[in-house]
């Protein structure tokens, strides 16, 4: 074979590279339904996890009680998920990556075991790994409603979110917004700590997941179009009152499509806050917990097929 036979085969092997990359939007849906059939990797390996280690490692090198320290937090951290992404290449496995859909469903449904068996104990040492509030003290009803409520606003950030993100950047996307997303809850709390230090982390987590919460509230109206009313007024007048644009959207509109009502006293160590009621039914039940964790899934199936089905139309458009 002479050198020019050689470079035109080596051609038309990148030539037909390229036409078998898939959209990203396939991509990002075939992501989502990898979680769901093989959940995470082991927290050892997680990259997740190796990446919150290493962002701990940056905060005692860099912390300072100033914005400005944790705008150049926020900043290294988001570089290096992008970078992350940008190297791994593959829009599919990045979204297997970030979203969180199987262990959310596993840890909600773990936790809800617990409180319908009658064993209080164990469902109050479950709820760390699901909602930032104290569990101590909570009873069987104030745990359900806690955990209802975390499975709403993981939706978002666990299974929506990193999929927009990666259907519409691709791996940096994805891995990008994990970060983003790690870093708000590593440092973007109110305390002594991290109320300057972590405002930049909890800002740009808001920008980055305040379109993913709305089309969550959407997915929940197309998947249960029979509160599709109840869904949209509760959005538009009682997730306003909430302190977080994003959760409150996604909180409100599980409340609704459950018939449920949910807000009220949190506490956080010392801190409490008052939350606005959301929905308009009655207080969550253990019970409740399964149900709010199969309109997570159905909100997961309905964004995978709509992506999905965008990223068909791409690649049939590219075809032709």
């Amino acid at each position: 074979m002479s050198m020019i036979d050689a470079t035109a085969s080596v051609r038309r092997v990148g030539q037909g590279s390229r036409r078998v990359r898939l959209p990203r939007p396939l991509g990002a849906a075939a992501g989502v339904l990898l979680d769901r059939a093989l959940g995470e990797p082991p927290g050892a390996v997680h990259p997740v996890a190796l990446f919150g280690r290493l962002m701990a490692g940056v905060e005692r090198t860099c912390y300072a009680e100033r914005r400005g320290a944790g705008v150049a937090h926020a900043g290294a951290g988001t570089g290096i998920g992008l970078g992350a992404g940008a190297v791994l290449g593959s829009t599919t496995v990045a979204v297997a990556l970030a979203v969180a859909g199987r262990g959310l469903a596993h840890a909600a449904a773990e936790a809800g075991a617990a409180l319908q068996a009658g064993d209080l104990d164990r469902a109050r040492s479950l709820l760390p790994s699901l909602v930032g509030r104290d569990p101590a003290g909570l009873d069987a009803q104030e745990m359900a409603r806690a955990i209802v409520e975390s499975v709403a606003e993981n939706t978002v950030d666990a299974v929506v979110a990193p999929a927009l993100w990666g259907a519409l950047a691709g791996a940096p996307g994805a891995l990008g917004y994990r970060a983003v997303n790690t870093l708000d809850s590593m440092v973007g709390h109110h305390s002594a700590r991290y109320e300057h230090y972590g405002w930049a982390s909890a800002r740009l987590d808001d920008a980055a997941a305040w379109v993913p919460a709305r089309l969550t509230a959407a997915l929940v109206m197309l998947v249960r179009p029979g509160q599709c009313r109840e869904v949209r007024r509760a959005v538009r007048t009682q997730a306003p009152g909430h302190p977080s644009p994003n959760a409150g959207v996604a909180e409100a509109a599980f409340a609704a499509a459950l018939g449920l009502r949910l807000g009220g006293l949190n506490r956080y160590g010392e801190r409490t806050e008052l939350r606005v009621p959301l929905g308009f039914g009655r207080p969550a039940e253990p019970g409740d917990i399964a149900r709010a964790v199969r309109l997570s899934h159905d909100v997961g199936t309905a964004l995978a097929a709509g992506l999905g089905a965008l990223g068909g139309a791409r690649a049939l458009r590219r075809r032709r």
